[in-house]
């Protein structure tokens, strides 16, 4: 009976609409990466040894004695079998309850949504600038003609492999010592959404990403320009700009596509170094801050955050996926629609 009741369900999932099924698995990913992600952060602190403790009363260096040791730590649970405050942490998790945080005593709901839109502004604004550069780049290195053109469509591929090497913490520190020490042109620290202060710890996160999509990108347009639909268009008189801009390009992104979600998970991960680099405010410096004094919920509950947020933003890539490429979707949306005499329907 229990084999057949799992296979009624299977079939019963199967008859689902795939938007349907599409959604459900993404939610259930999301809940699963939760799950991993807070299991994962939270043994992980415990293991590198010291008191949570000592967030609560201050610091390391805090002169407090044992009676408060023992009232902070029965106060946030700490005195509970570790197994037990692990569930809690879960439990918190699940309702969207994080708690409050140890150093600063405040709700940690609101400090992730103080520092979040700064993070997210920054990291969409480096993902922006990344697929301009990079297809500026790809397509100046297809269509260059002439020695002047090849000369200078080699000297971006090796641009490319050496921007994809570049540590955010290098390039940020060139690019502050050169346009704000040496030209003065921007600020070397950046408060909030001021534009001047922007352009440098966006270009430090977008040039590394710049460089990986832009060799993609140039590889998919040249096998894209050598295709045999590329050789029709050309056949029946369509200019370079053309081919480019109408049939090409739409090709040849999609395998960048497939790759920003990747990419903007490695911009979230490099704001950290980057928002400590240039003083910014935000979910990056947040964590690192509350990484280095041990508050156990903030740093829990930034990283769920930063793992949900990716998961999500992996779903929004596979949508654009699916509307560029409607073959993924399979079934009739796949596959041409045919008369009865087997000839394709327009």
């Amino acid at each position: 009976m229990s084999t057949r009741a799992g296979t009624a369900r299977g079939w019963a999932v199967r008859a689902w609409p795939p938007w349907l099924r599409w959604l459900v698995g993404r939610l259930a990913g999301a809940v699963l990466v939760a799950w991993i992600v807070a299991t994962v952060v939270f043994f992980a602190l415990r293991a590198a040894g010291g008191d949570p403790t000592e967030a609560i009363l201050g610091g390391p260096g805090s002169q407090a004695g044992p009676d408060a040791v023992d009232r902070a730590r029965a106060d946030y649970g700490l005195d509970r079998p570790l197994v037990v405050q692990y569930l809690v942490q879960l439990r918190r998790v699940a309702t969207l309850d994080l708690g409050d945080s140890y150093a600063r005593k405040v709700p940690v709901s609101e400090l992730l949504g103080a520092q979040l839109p700064a993070t997210l502004l920054l990291a969409a604004l480096s993902l922006v600038l990344a697929w301009v550069l990079a297809l500026a780049v790809a397509a100046f290195a297809v269509r260059a003609r002439g020695p002047l053109g090849r000369v200078c469509a080699a000297v971006l591929r090796g641009g490319e492999v050496v921007a994809t090497v570049m540590p955010h913490f290098w390039l940020g520190a060139v690019l502050i010592v050169v346009f704000a020490s040496t030209l003065g042109w921007f600020p070397a620290t950046s408060v909030g959404a001021d534009p001047a202060g922007l352009v440098l710890p966006t270009a430090t996160l977008a040039v590394p990403v710049a460089g990986f999509l832009g060799q993609l990108m140039r590889d998919s347009l040249e096998e894209a320009t050598a295709a045999p639909f590329a050789t029709t268009a050309r056949a029946r008189g369509a200019s370079p700009s053309r081919l480019l801009w109408r049939h090409t390009l739409r090709h040849a992104v999609l395998p960048a596509v497939a790759l920003s979600g990747w990419a903007f998970g490695s911009l979230l991960s490099g704001a950290v170094v980057v928002e400590t680099l240039f003083g910014r405010p935000g979910l990056g410096r947040l964590l690192l801050d509350a990484t280095t004094s041990r508050d156990v919920p903030v740093v829990v509950g930034a990283v769920v955050v930063v793992a949900v947020g990716y998961v999500l933003v992996m779903a929004v890539v596979d949508l654009a996926e699916r509307l560029l490429d409607p073959r993924q979707d399979g079934g009739a949306r796949a596959a041409p629609a045919r008369g009865t005499a087997g000839t394709v329907v327009a």
